[in-house]
């Protein structure tokens, strides 16, 4: 399989890799959209800010080639918010591939923000890229902001409200949680992209 992670700057790009390895799969880290656009699946991993993430791949020239993507598209965490249309976290423009603004998580009385640690997943509609990961799922979650439940939402979680886990459109697909952190869960997630990589 003709694998690319998009070389988008992110702390999270190493574990990933090895996270693929342990699957018996290896990557290619590129930032060349033509390698990007000739793989079979691309990987978009990231941690961080929206904006910083939004100018490097721009700086990259690499904005249009995600947009025109064809094949099994996943973001990861960071790369997850950059397929909606804009972030409330500095006002950015974002990649557009599924509708929706990114806001950041409430904090309240035992609600602390960053959300960082195991959560539960909810399935909200079948999907492949979910299967044989059930309802009581937990997964490893960091972040500060998080996307809407839409329609294009398959799996929610709970922190102070409900957020998109878990997003799939097409061959456009998302995973707020780092699955290379989430155990047996985020490997069958992965490798459920690997395998099917649709909605």
């Amino acid at each position: 399989m003709n694998l690319v992670l998009v070389d988008s700057g992110g702390a999270n790009i190493g574990s990933v890799r090895y996270a693929l390895q342990r699957l018996g799969v290896e990557s290619r880290l590129s930032a060349d959209p033509a390698e990007i656009i000739a793989a079979d699946r691309v990987i978009l991993p990231g941690v961080g800010a929206a904006g910083p993430g939004m100018a490097r791949l721009r700086e990259l020239g690499l904005v249009e080639t995600l947009r025109g993507l064809r094949q099994p598209l996943l973001g990861i965490c960071l790369g997850m918010q950059l397929l909606f249309e804009t972030s409330e976290e500095g006002e950015e423009a974002c990649l557009g591939l599924l509708p929706g603004r990114v806001a950041r998580l409430p904090a309240a009385p035992g609600i602390r923000v960053p959300h960082m640690g195991w959560n539960q997943l909810r399935s909200t509609r079948p999907s492949t890229l979910l299967e044989g990961i059930g309802d009581e799922a937990q997964a490893y979650f960091v972040h500060s902001y998080a996307a809407p439940v839409t329609s294009d939402c398959i799996a929610t979680t709970d922190h102070g409200l409900p957020f998109a886990a878990v997003v799939a459109r097409g061959n456009v697909s998302g995973a707020q949680f780092h699955p290379e952190r989430s155990a047996a869960v985020g490997a069958r997630l992965l490798q459920n992209f690997l395998t099917g990589g649709r909605a």
